[in-house]
């Protein structure tokens, strides 16, 4: 929010705000606005658009438009609004949280209810999970042309792979890797 207490969608020069998670590209828009007006003048412009010649004046010189406008403009473009969106941060959401949004999004679900499920299952979730890192194999290999090769190569050449792959895992295990 700027001091005059009209919301801004996160002009590119001001610095991340905590829990921010995406900006929007003005410098782009605008760029775009004064390619697509081509020679058209402001008023012809805008008048297509469906805005005011001076929000689009203001627009293409970098003033935050209103998401009305926003989206006129955009349409204008033919471009979707996301497009001008550029992530500050990524959020993980775990597979329990993801799980506890749905029940409390759940119409059939009372508030009281859905925090009485997600209590329980947060008190499972934390006595049953286990942390775990998959192990990624040193070689992975699929043969697919195993069946146009001479009687017994296959086995050959799988039982080589083999032997590569076991000597691979004892070197990382070894630490030569």
């Amino acid at each position: 929010m700027r001091s005059d207490s009209t919301p801004t969608l996160w002009p590119e020069e001001d610095p991340p705000v905590p829990g921010e998670v995406e900006r929007l590209d003005i410098a782009e828009l605008g760029h775009l606005l004064r390619e697509r007006r081509g020679s058209l003048s402001l008023r012809q412009a805008a008048a297509e658009a469906g805005v005011s010649f001076s929000t689009l004046s203001r627009v293409e010189a970098g003033a935050q438009p209103d998401l009305a406008t926003f989206t006129r403009l955009c349409a204008w473009l033919g471009v979707p609004p996301s497009r001008f969106f550029t992530p500050v941060v990524e959020r993980e959401i775990s597979p329990l949280d993801e799980a506890i949004t749905h029940l409390r999004t759940d119409p059939a679900l009372s508030s009281d209810a859905a925090e009485k499920i997600s209590s329980v299952l947060r008190d499972l979730y934390s006595a049953l999970a286990t942390a775990t890192s998959p192990q990624r194999p040193a070689v992975a290999c699929h043969l697919r042309a195993t069946a146009v090769m001479r009687p017994g190569v296959p086995q050959r050449l799988s039982s080589m792979l083999t032997d590569m792959h076991d000597e691979l895992q004892r070197r990382i295990q070894a630490g030569e890797l």
